[in-house]
């Protein structure tokens, strides 16, 4: 079974500290930081730009921490300078900065049984070890690309879904395995095309692309 997940150098860590502290929350403030930052920040809409094309992506109300910790990593230019670093080509793509590094806190879980990991979907990435309550990075993300169940896989699938969900993962296909897991708090509303074609390119140990993909995010 696949697992998503980021990794977080010390010394880039270390070397990267300063630069971080005025976004960095303790970790006891985050829902209430998030919470207000939420309120004062609305939007719902972003756009990831590319050298294929634009990626529209839009954020759910309803992962109020997780919208209002992306859209403030956004405006914060955080994603400026963003790359997808980890591509598995039937199941999804995984990117963050490339120059700001990793926080330290993390998004309490927001996983909901009404959003699917279903073809499209944007959800945060975290570590398996260690986090019981699958709380999110507070900076790397993924997008999914998954694949479309039919036949015994749907039977498989049955007893945990409903018929209606079932029809997604059966027309247009996902990631059910992530479910329950990892949040997802919004999904792509147009470029998935895009996310097709980094899902072809030849990559090397971890997953990682031979050649970067570099990306910057912005809000509609």
């Amino acid at each position: 079974m696949r697992s998503v997940f980021f990794s977080v150098g010390i010394c880039w860590l270390l070397l990267t500290a300063c630069q971080n502290q005025n976004l960095e929350i303790p970790q006891n403030q985050v829902a209430k930081v998030l919470t207000e930052y939420g309120k004062e920040n609305p939007e719902t809409e972003a756009v990831i730009h590319t050298n294929k094309g634009d990626i529209h992506l839009r954020l759910f109300t309803e992962t109020p921490l997780h919208r209002a910790n992306f859209v403030r990593m956004i405006k914060a230019g955080h994603y400026k300078q963003g790359h997808f670093y980890r591509i598995i080509g039937s199941f999804m793509v995984q990117g963050g900065s490339e120059t700001e590094g990793k926080y330290r806190y993390l998004v309490p879980n927001e996983v909901s049984p009404e959003r699917l990991h279903k073809y499209g979907a944007l959800a945060m990435a975290h570590y398996d070890e260690g986090n019981p309550e699958n709380n999110s990075s507070a900076t790397e993300f993924y997008i999914v690309r998954g694949r479309r169940f039919l036949n015994e896989d749907l039977t498989d699938l049955a007893g945990k879904y409903p018929p209606e969900q079932l029809k997604i993962f059966e027309t247009i296909g996902g990631a059910p395995n992530l479910d329950g897991k990892y949040t997802v708090f919004g999904e792509v509303t147009k470029g998935m095309d895009i996310i097709e074609k980094f899902s072809e390119v030849r990559t090397r140990g971890e997953d990682e692309p031979e050649q970067k993909i570099r990306f910057s995010l912005e809000l509609k």
